[in-house]
């Protein structure tokens, strides 16, 4: 039983709950990101380098298979070794894409949670014997 209390006491913690958070929320915002570099950034890149599909892109480094398509799921599916360098610059991009709006994210949470300056400490009270042994000096000058 002191094992399983143990473990309620972990996962039940604030940083280990907010860590779960933020992990399934980044599992939703690379699909999102995936999704904007496959479905929109990479088809303006392949139309401005005349069309190219860099999913496509590969180098065959086997024998192909009699009746295997020169597809790269086939051929991969075929167990054919391929260099897809294709999918890797739609990966890098995702990176830098996914990179760059983390950093956004940051910078801009940042600015939200500026720190205020520490308040100037308040005026230390003088002693009640400072303050006796003014009044003696204030009335000798009389």
């Amino acid at each position: 039983m002191g094992m399983m209390s143990e473990f309620k006491e972990f996962a039940l913690k604030g940083n280990v709950m907010d860590l779960a958070v933020g992990v399934i929320i980044g599992a939703a915002f690379g699909k999102i990101v995936d999704s904007m570099v496959n479905d929109l950034i990479m088809p303006i890149v392949g139309a401005i380098f005349g069309n190219i599909d860099f999913s496509s892109m590969f180098v065959v480094m086997g024998k192909i298979p009699a009746g295997t398509a020169m597809a790269l799921a086939d051929l991969k599916k075929a167990g054919v070794p391929v260099f897809a360098y294709g999918s890797f610059i739609t990966v890098a991009v995702n990176f830098a894409i996914l990179a760059f709006i983390i950093f956004m994210m940051v910078k801009q949470m940042n600015r939200l949670k500026k720190e205020t300056p520490p308040a100037a400490p308040a005026p230390l009270a003088t002693p009640e014997d400072v303050l006796l042994l003014r009044q003696i000096r204030d009335s000798l000058r009389k």
